[in-house]
């Protein structure tokens, strides 16, 4: 089989280089400027509170500092509107309203005639170091500075100044923590590649990074082979996924920020789907090793330590971890068709949890206790959310394509699944109530996500 050479490049799609480049300080986050909140927004009568974003102002009026004060502006809006945690004046309202010309010049009286609780200032200048982009929010009601933050970083990644503004917001104005920040992962075959090697009917699938919201979208691995079921480490700086470049599947570590490549497992038996432990320091893989069936082994993060969970002569794959590091969810067809079970990680307590033909399990976040998962509903798929503590099941999707592959933001508010209901299969979100259906990949196949933490629940 041919040799494949592996790299990395976030800012371009296919540097040919033997390891990927460390990520350029460009698309880091930008850092804040500290600074304290004064007051809290709130709304009439307990209501969501009702926000004015209005166009942000470029203090330097260069073409580059007009066009990054527009992108931030409607990014932060959509970022903010995202989690529906605030209400907002229409955007072509906010042309009616006489645009400020500094962060101090607001038109209180005229947002409080559109019954706005707050406004959102923003302002954009260049500075010797890159661009600054200040960020205020001013009670409509009293005046006050509700949030006040400055960001200062490259100009190459504009859209960064919003997210991290709207995940500050959040923590800020509601106690939430936002994903704006966060990025999603998944396997692609958009690059019309074909793999190498005797098995010519697969297609070349790539792993793939992109925000929250399906923009910047970056190619992990340029292998022209089959590479798939990325997931990202529990400190965000890391994929694990399933790679066909030596022949049979292994499982491979790319530290994106690092850019470094581990190679977990070797042959002569296949091993995939790995499932990070929450401390990092561990896998659950899939691997027959050796046998006609397929059985759960957790393994060191160096591939070091392999140690077999299930036994028994049935196919156990698909592992997810739960939050406390305890128990592991799997699907096996023990029982003649695929459904899920539990297990502890010391290998007792082993539980069946659904009656229908199910797959791909995913254990929510932290405070939710629940597992979304693919079921069978007809000729296709659809994605389902089992309550563990009641056993009550809801139903997120109902027939539109396929659905599958679901996994949760890292806020446990979201859920990002594949779905073929556009023709192709690509990448969708949807809020845990079924709501905001939102599609996020567009070119080739996309399949398998996965969400990752947001940079403050790495943090802590």
């Amino acid at each position: 089989m041919a040799k494949f050479i592996l790299t990395f490049a976030l800012a371009v799609l296919a540097l040919q280089s033997q390891t990927p480049p460390q990520l350029p300080a460009s698309q880091q986050p930008p850092p804040q400027q500290p600074s304290e909140v004064s007051t809290t927004i709130s709304g009439d009568g307990g209501s969501a509170p009702r926000l004015a974003v209005p166009d942000f102002i470029a203090v330097t009026t260069d073409a580059e500092s007009v066009a990054i004060a527009r992108i931030v502006g409607q990014v932060l809006w959509d970022d903010l509107n995202y989690e529906r945690e605030f209400q907002f004046i229409p955007r072509d309202v906010n042309s009616t309203i006489p645009k400020a010309t500094s962060l101090t010049d607001i038109p209180f009286d005229r947002w409080r005639e559109l019954n706005a609780d707050g406004v959102v200032v923003g302002a954009v200048q260049k500075v010797a170091n890159g661009v600054r982009v200040d960020v205020r929010i001013y009670n409509v009601r009293n005046h006050q500075t509700a949030f006040s933050r400055s960001y200062t970083a490259s100009s190459a990644n504009p859209r960064a100044f919003a997210h991290m503004a709207s995940d500050e917001i959040f923590k800020m104005q509601r106690s939430l923590n936002g994903v704006a920040q966060s990025k999603l992962t998944f396997a692609s075959d958009r690059d019309g590649e074909r793999m190498g090697g005797t098995v010519e009917s697969r297609q070349v699938k790539e792993i793939y990074i992109a925000d929250y919201d399906g923009e910047n979208q970056r190619r992990v691995t340029v292998l022209k082979t089959l590479n798939t079921f990325p997931r990202w480490s529990p400190d965000g700086r890391s994929i694990a996924y399933t790679s066909y470049r030596r022949g049979g599947g292994q499982i491979f570590i790319s530290n994106i920020y690092q850019g470094t490549i581990e190679e977990v497992t070797k042959g002569p038996t296949e091993n995939w789907l790995a499932a990070w432990s929450p401390d990092g320091s561990k896998l659950c893989i899939a691997s027959p090793r050796g046998t006609s069936h397929t059985n759960l082994y957790v393994v060191n993060r160096d591939g070091s330590a392999f140690r077999q969970l299930t036994s028994d002569r049935s196919n156990n794959t698909t592992p997810t971890w739960s939050p406390s590091g305890n128990q592991i969810a799997f699907v096996s067809d023990r029982t003649g068709q695929p459904q899920i079970y539990t297990i502890g990680v010391d290998g007792t307590g082993f539980s069946r949890l659904t009656a229908d033909y199910s797959d791909r399990p995913t254990w929510s976040p932290a405070p939710y206790n629940e597992i979304a998962f693919s079921a069978r509903t007809g000729p296709g798929f659809d994605i389902r959310v089992l309550d563990l503590a009641t056993r009550n099941v809801r139903q997120l999707t109902n027939g539109e394509g396929t659905n599958e592959s679901p996994a949760f933001s890292p806020n446990g508010r979201h859920i990002a699944f594949t779905s073929t209901r556009s023709g192709k299969k690509q990448i969708f979100t949807i809020a845990r109530d079924g709501r905001d259906l939102r599609q996020v990949t567009h070119t080739g196949n996309n399949e398998q996500p996965d969400w990752s933490p947001s940079p403050k629940e790495t943090q802590r």
